[in-house]
């Protein structure tokens, strides 16, 4: 069987790296053809039409964070404003990535350096993960951590310096998101369209 070619756009550097993640773990075979950096989900926003057209063509893969929306669905709908191709596989993350990398709540507490127990079994409840990842880092046993993704003091960044840096490795090398999953709603339902996904020309 071939592999299903797909165009891969996110927000940032983390998410692309996790949604490549994601793929290459499905039980479907897919290649990665343009990967779009989208800087941002405005960027997204305001050509998620134009994907939407061109997936009639090349499917799409597009993750974005949920951030403040009240719901995947929602979003979505006020995003598209027109019925989505079924090409276009427009994936929410509930309610940032970095809430999918913790679903690995064992993997991930030892990478950082702190206890499992402070990391909530459903993900998808923490109102700010990125916020919720720094916070735990600042705790860590590991300095390199700590310098690393959490920001200096009197700093105005919300991250540290080697942040995407960091997680990026973590989850090239430690992140299962057949594991994950069990501990995030929105990224069981991502798998589980992969899985079965097959493009319609």
């Amino acid at each position: 069987m071939s592999d299903i070619c797909i165009n891969l756009v996110f927000e940032d550097v983390l998410s692309g790296v996790v949604a490549a993640k994601i793929l290459a773990a499905s039980r479907q075979r897919y290649s990665i053809g343009v990967r779009y950096n989208a800087g941002g989900f405005g960027w997204i926003k305001k050509r998620i039409n134009g994907f939407n057209k061109a997936a009639k063509g090349m499917p799409y893969l597009v993750v974005t964070d949920l951030d403040t929306s009240e719901c995947a669905p929602l979003l979505i709908t006020r995003w598209l404003g027109v019925p989505r191709h079924p090409n276009l596989l427009f994936r929410i993350a509930v309610r940032e990535v970095e809430a999918w990398l913790l679903g690995c709540r064992e993997e991930f507490s030892a990478f950082l350096g702190v206890p499992e127990n402070r990391i909530p079994v459903n993900v998808d409840e923490i109102p700010n993960p990125k916020e919720f990842v720094v916070n735990l880092a600042r705790r860590s046993k590991k300095k390199g951590i700590r310098l690393d993704i959490a920001p200096q003091d009197r700093s105005t960044a919300r991250v540290g310096p080697n942040y995407n840096g960091r997680l990026g490795c973590f989850v090239e090398t430690k992140w299962d998101p057949t594991l994950a999953k069990e501990n995030s709603p929105s990224l069981r339902k991502m798998i589980a369209a992969l899985d079965v996904f097959e493009p319609s020309f």
